[in-house]
Order: structure tokens, then sequence, then C-alpha cells
């Protein structure tokens, strides 16, 4: 159902629809039935409206609920009901698209599927691709799943970097971690349920840091060397990348990327705990 998502269908009226109403849920959970901090809000404010043409954005963050997109996007001066600047996001196929009617509501609503599992190659991770030609926001969650544990940034998946490496013009790359989702859509509110609607009353707290600098000229030459040690090591058959680089580099270059933002976010989730202090 990709052509629901192109802005064009129907005049783009669908799209504009869903935005609005998504964006308008977002600013109530956040701002109306809940209290929500952002620290260097200016920063992904400046991205979202005034990069440079041309330029793609991708921001990362962790991964606390069903909620975090949209609600993440719904504190007060955020655009969050405006379709023309509204992110991309990678969503969960058996999540998202699980029937006919979800499927074209998500991709009214700019979301990509993905299959978890299904590999940086696989046939959804060219439409992000294509976005991030266009000059496009995407947004990722690249731990690849909830978890509303306080605990450390997980390993992230390679998706996220192999669309950094892949895309044509190198994308702006901004990290943010928020608290306070979990609390507001808990895995487990009862019966090892969600709870039917969203809870109120809860604080919710989002840090944006500044963008990751990558010279992945470098980090391809350093993959490339790195990689020889690989040779004898197992292939899942990926093709050689467009700046040559054969599998075994890849997945140097991949886990190098991923590295420098997973510490990227730990280093920020730990100033949130400093910076953001508990609801008393």
């Amino acid at each position: 159902m990709e052509w629901a998502a192109r802005g064009t269908h129907l005049g783009g009226v669908p799209r504009k629809a869903v935005i609005a109403a998504v964006g308008a849920f977002a600013k109530v959970v956040a701002s109306l039935l809940n209290s929500t901090s952002v620290h260097n809000a200016d920063t992904l404010l400046r991205l979202v409206r005034f990069r440079s043409p041309g330029v793609p954005l991708i921001t990362v963050s962790n991964h606390m609920s069903t909620l975090d997109d949209p609600v993440m996007w719904g504190f007060e001066g955020f655009p969050a009901t405006d379709a023309q600047l509204a992110r991309w996001v990678l969503a969960a196929e058996d999540i998202c698209f699980k029937n006919s009617v979800l499927s074209y509501f998500f991709r009214l609503g700019k979301c990509i599927p993905i299959t978890r599992g299904g590999g940086i190659y696989q046939e959804h991770m060219n439409e992000a691709l294509e976005r991030l030609r266009d000059g496009e926001w995407l947004h990722t969650f690249p731990e690849g799943k909830v978890c509303q544990e306080d605990a450390p940034i997980r390993r992230l998946k390679w998706g996220t970097a192999s669309l950094i490496d892949r895309a044509p013009v190198t994308p702006i790359v901004l990290p943010i971690v928020h608290r306070g989702f979990e609390e507001v859509m808990p895995e487990n509110f009862f019966r090892g349920k969600r709870p039917p609607v969203p809870l109120w009353n809860k604080r919710i707290n989002i840090v944006v840091g500044e963008p990751i600098e990558f010279n992945l000229t470098e980090m391809r030459e350093k993959a490339i060397s790195t990689s020889h040690d690989l040779a004898s090591a197992p292939t899942m058959g990926w093709p050689t990348s467009t700046h040559g680089l054969d599998e075994a580099a890849q997945k140097c270059l991949y886990n190098a990327i991923s590295g420098r933002i997973q510490s990227t976010m730990e280093s920020l989730r730990n100033f949130s705990k400093t910076f953001l202090k508990p609801k008393s």
C-alpha cells in the first residue's frame, strides 16, 4: 500500500487529516493530560524547520512505549499537526500493518513498514532511502523494540547505521532520549496488557542532544582494514555496497556507527538523570 504514502494521494487531503488528528492527539496527551519538559528543544525545532534544502535528518531515540511516537512530538511549540514537516518513521509491520485498514491509516501517517529480523536489505529499507534522498526527516528506534526498564541503552540494530551509510546525502543524525512514556502507556497495566487509553498526570522528560558527526570516508576505510580479520566469518549474502564495501566491511562499519550512536544516547540518558528531577 505504498501508494497511500504518496503526498499526491487524493490531493494530499487524507494525509493532512490524519497528521492533524494524530498531532492533536499527541498535543492532548503530552501537554494537557501530562506534563512534558524538553531540554534543547530549539535544536530539534531548528533542524525540522530550517535545515538546508535537500539535507535529510535522522532522529534516533530509545523506545519506552508504543506511544513514544507520536506523543514525543506533542510538546508545546512543536508543529505536530503540520503534514509537510511531519517525520517519516520506521514502524513494526506486525503491529502497525496487521490489516488493510491499519495499513492505510499508518501509511497516511508517514509510517514505513519494517519487518523485525528482516535484515537491512529488506524491501522497505529502499523506501526509507528514497525519503532520505528527498531530504526528508526520518525517525527510527534503533533498539528495535520497547523496553520499559530503567536500563542502559541496548545494543542497536544495524538498520539505522546502514541508512546513514547508504543515503545519497549524508544525513544529520540527532539523538533523543526520553523518560515517562513507560508510565503513560505501561506494557503490564492490568493482567499483562496495556491500558485502553493513555494514563494521565505523569511527567514526560525529553532530552535532545546535538547532531552526531560522522567522518564516513574515514570510517569506511577503517572498516575495510578491520574486515580482513573477519574474512572467514559466516556471511548473509549481502551485496557489495555503493561505496565498494563487501559484507564483512559493511558489518564493521555499521557496528562502528551503531556504537557511536549508542554511546551518545547513553550519555544523554545519564545526563537526563542529573538534569531532570523526578516528580515529587
